[in-house]
C-alpha cells in the first residue's frame, strides 16, 4: 500500500518594502498561527530573532511580535534581551517594527537605544520608501509621555 507523503507548504519569505511599496507584505495564515498560539510562540519567535541573520524573517518575525502584542499577548517585554540584539541595527524595515514593539511594551531599557537610534538616522539618513524616524521618534514620544503621566 503507498502511503501519499505530507504536502507542506514551502516556506516563503515576506516581501519587504520596494519600488514604490513602503509596506512588507506577510503570509498572514502564518501570522494568525502564531497570534493564535500566543504565549506558547514566544520562546520559538525568540530562538529565530537570537539566531537569525536575514532581514527579511527578522522583520517578519517582528511583524508577527507585533500583532502579538497588540492580541494581548503577554510577556513579549521579557523578550527585551533578544530583541536588544537589533538596537543598532541600520535596517529602517527592523527599526521601524522593533520602534513600534518598544512602544507598546514600554520596557525601560529601550529608551536609550531608541534616542540613539534617532541620532544616528539624523546624522547619516537613509535612502528607503519610508522614514524610519517617525515610528522611531513615536516610540520616544510615547515614552516621555508615560513618564510625566506617572509622575
Amino acid at each position: 500500500m503507498y502511503i501519499q507523503p505530507v504536502q507542506y507548504p514551502q516556506y516563503k519569505p515576506c516581501l519587504l518594502p520596494a519600488g514604490n511599496r513602503n509596506y512588507t507584505v506577510v503570509d498572514q495564515n502564518k501570522v494568525d498561527c502564531f497570534v493564535k498560539q500566543k504565549e506558547a510562540s514566544l520562546p520559538y519567535l525568540a530562538d529565530i530573532l537570537a539566531h537569525s541573520n536575514n532581514e527579511a524573517q527578522v522583520v517578519e518575525t517582528l511583524y508577527i511580535v507585533d500583532q502579538m502584542i497588540d492580541n494581548g499577548t503577554k510577556g513579549v517585554d521579557k523578550m527585551y534581551p533578544v530583541l536588544s540584539r537589533f538596537n543598532n541595527t541600520t535596517s529602517p524595515n527592523i527599526q521601524v517594527f522593533l520602534a513600534g514593539i518598544y512602544r507598546k511594551t514600554q520596557v525601560p531599557d529601550a529608551f536609550g537605544p531608541l534616542v540613539k537610534m534617532l541620532i544616528q538616522n539624523s546624522l547619516r539618513p537613509q535612502t528607503s520608501n519610508f522614514d524610519p524616524n517617525e515610528e522611531v521618534g513615536g516610540a520616544i514620544l510615547s515614552y516621555l509621555s508615560d513618564r510625566f503621566r506617572k509622575n
